[in-house]
């Protein structure tokens, strides 16, 4: 009889307690979090690339260089609206003192866009207008005429003949950082000659990446004859003089651009495929690997898909100082005259004017200054991007 008033109460007592998950279950067709309940399950674990961005992004220095170098980047990209001798827009009422057919009308004209012959505005030439001309500028303000121009009123070609100074002048109010030799703007072929550098590096590194990697690829994850004549072949390669090349073909050919880049490739992707092949070579003796080709894939899906994704960070890490040592390039083959043509904005070539003007001290000064800032700038970037790739750097 004890037992049964013992299991008895034991049941009356359990009642209550089995019944209360069935009261709290959640209705039917209720949305459940994804993963679990959001108080039990574990916190979501960021991708590799995104604590790589977050440990560049502590790095301050080299966080607000890559910000800087973007801005300036981005100005130069813009220079022609920045930077020119023509408007931006113009508003001109024809007047009827001028016998014009279209006396009474006005018309909005972009010139930064279409040239316009002088004698739209009130001259006497066919040829295109000169707005530095102060009978132009006349013209344009007076009768209610006005034109918006750029912030800087000089082009990376313009050639100031209404100058006050013999050239080069010295930084005044009509030219901020004073002119060249030529008589042509300083500011203005600075900010050009930015550009040309910085896109003449990019297309290097891009161009010696690509064939970098590709080198690199092949010989690190292929090995043995492969490998070794890969590496005989890159040492008579590397072995030829590189300078002397230039000089020959730039002799040979009128110089360019393209020219420039395509002797330059040839011998810049050298560097890189060392790194990339040492990666492959590492990477090709992994678990994932074996396990790959024992299923069966290519040797293409292996490369692209597995190994050359986990090979990427000598890549991406080299690619400011790349930068840099093409801007170097550049600036030292202009300064010895076998860069880019005769006329293109370029900071070796203001370099060799200071050089040879030693009075104009504002040629020089600017000229390296700009220098010393991007590639400070593009240090910093590569320095704050090796700490971020560095798997021995663990998150604080």
């Amino acid at each position: 009889m004890f037992g049964w008033i013992h299991v008895s109460n034991l049941t009356k007592t359990l009642t209550p307690t089995l019944a209360a998950p069935r009261a709290a279950l959640p209705p039917e067709g209720a949305n459940f979090p994804r993963g679990g309940s959001s108080e039990n399950s574990p916190p979501i674990s960021p991708s590799p690339g995104r604590r790589a961005w977050q440990r560049f992004r502590r790095n301050r220095l080299g966080f607000y260089s890559l910000v800087v170098f973007c801005v300036l980047v981005l100005i130069s990209l813009f220079a022609e609206v920045i930077s020119n001798d023509k408007p931006l827009l113009v508003y001109y009422k024809y007047s009827s003192a001028l016998g014009n057919n279209n006396a009474g009308y006005s018309h909005f004209y972009v010139p930064i866009v279409k040239d316009y012959p002088e004698t739209l505005f009130g001259g006497d030439f066919e040829t295109p207008t000169d707005y530095l001309d102060p009978f132009i500028q006349t013209k344009l303000s007076q009768d209610g005429n006005w034109a918006i121009y750029p912030l800087n009123r000089y082009g990376s070609k313009t050639l100031n003949y209404f100058a006050k100074s013999p050239n080069p002048s010295a930084p005044s109010r009509d030219n901020l950082f004073g002119t060249d030799d030529k008589g042509r703007d300083l500011l203005a072929q600075l900010i050009y000659g930015f550009r040309v550098s910085v896109l003449f590096a990019l297309a290097l590194t891009v161009i010696g990446v690509v064939l970098g990697v590709i080198s690199g690829a092949i010989q690190g994850f292929y090995g043995g004859k492969m490998d070794l004549a890969f590496q005989r072949f890159i040492e008579i390669w590397g072995a030829m003089p590189e300078l002397y090349l230039l000089i020959i073909f730039s002799a040979v050919f009128s110089p360019s651009l393209a020219l420039l880049l395509i002797l330059l490739s040839l011998f810049g992707w050298m560097g890189l495929s060392d790194y990339v092949r040492a990666e492959f070579l590492r990477n090709r003796q992994m678990d994932y690997v074996r396990s790959a080709r024992a299923l069966g894939v290519s040797n293409w899906h292996i490369i692209t898909r597995h190994v050359l994704p986990n090979s990427m960070t000598p890549v991406v890490t080299f690619l400011p100082f790349r930068m840099s040592g093409a801007i170097l390039a550049l600036t030292s083959l202009d300064f010895l005259g076998l860069g880019v043509p005769p006329g293109t904005p370029s900071l070796g070539e203001l370099l060799a004017q200071g050089k040879n003007s030693i009075d104009a001290w504002w040629i020089s000064l600017s000229t390296f200054g700009v220098l010393v800032v991007t590639l400070l700038l593009l240090t910093f970037m590569g320095d704050a991007l090796r700490d971020a790739l560095d798997p021995r750097k663990a998150d604080k």
